[in-house]
Parts: C-alpha cells; sequence; structure tokens
C-alpha cells in the first residue's frame, strides 16, 4: 500500500459505521476523500454510489462502497462506462477482483460480513496487482459488448 493513493470512499446509511472503521483504518496509508454520507440517518445510496463512480471514472483514485448487502451500491456504480465495481464477500474474491478483472470499487456489505473481515479484504483488495495478459484480453471484450446492441 502506498501512501501516495488515494482512495474515495462512500457509503449509505446502513454502510456508515463500517465506512467510518476503514477510514481510520486506511488513515495515514493513503489520501482519503470522504463523500459521505456523515451520518447513520436514512438516505439514498444512489447519490454516493454516482459520487464515488464518477471520481473513479475521472482517474482521481480508486474507490470503496458500502451499504447494507453492497447490492444496490454495485449495481448503481456498474452503470458508469468506466467503473468495474466488485462486491466482495471474502479475501478470496477481493483478490480475484482486481488480478483478474482490473476492478477499481470495491464495494462491501456492512450487514452480511463482520468487520474484522471486511478489513481484512480491504487490505488484501489493495494490495493485489492486476495480472494482464489474457484477463486484459477479457476486459476489452467486456468493453466492446458495453458498446453494442444485443
Amino acid at each position: 500500500m502506498s501512501k501516495k493513493e488515494k482512495i474515495i470512499i462512500g457509503s449509505d446509511h446502513g454502510g456508515f459505521e463500517l465506512k467510518e472503521v476503514i477510514v481510520r483504518h486506511l488513515e495515514g496509508w493513503f489520501y482519503i476523500d470522504n463523500v459521505g454520507c456523515d451520518s447513520d440517518k436514512s438516505c439514498d445510496y444512489p447519490v454516493y454510489g454516482q459520487k464515488v463512480a464518477g471520481k473513479v471514472a475521472n482517474g482521481e483514485g480508486q474507490g470503496i462502497l458500502i451499504c447494507g448487502t453492497g447490492i444496490g451500491m454495485s449495481i448503481t456504480a456498474n452503470r458508469n462506462s468506466k467503473v468495474r465495481a466488485a462486491l466482495c464477500l471474502n479475501e478470496y474474491m477481493a483478490r480475484m477482483s482486481r488480478m483478474h478483472n482490473n476492478a477499481n470499487i470495491l464495494v462491501l456489505g456492512a450487514r452480511v460480513i463482520g468487520t474484522g473481515l471486511a478489513l481484512d479484504i480491504v487490505d488484501v483488495w489493495l494490495k493485489t496487482k492486476f495480472d494482464g495478459g489474457r484477463h486484459q484480453k477479457r476486459l476489452e471484450l467486456i468493453d466492446k459488448a458495453e458498446h453494442s446492441k444485443y
């Protein structure tokens, strides 16, 4: 992990507490851009998912999104064509999302994984690099499919 890297992080109310724990965990190692939410008061996850996805798509850094299950944030973030958001429930998924899919946003479900596991997932995801090679070809096929009509 490098201190020079920027992490853009956001959550809804369901992910607020876990987001705050992750921010504290990463402080000092990364520049953190916390786009909200700012409390556990009910809010709309697409607002924060779109904020993080937009910044990641603009090349401002890597992203982390958290909601109750992670599903809503995943759907929201992946609407942006420059985003590859991966909902990860364990360290293996985190590793593969980076090595094979070059995910640029990690998505977590605060109500489906514990805090300790979430921090382990974050650490693995941030340390793992893209393998390239045959996996790059597959990403290009995904990009190509996005622009075709089925």
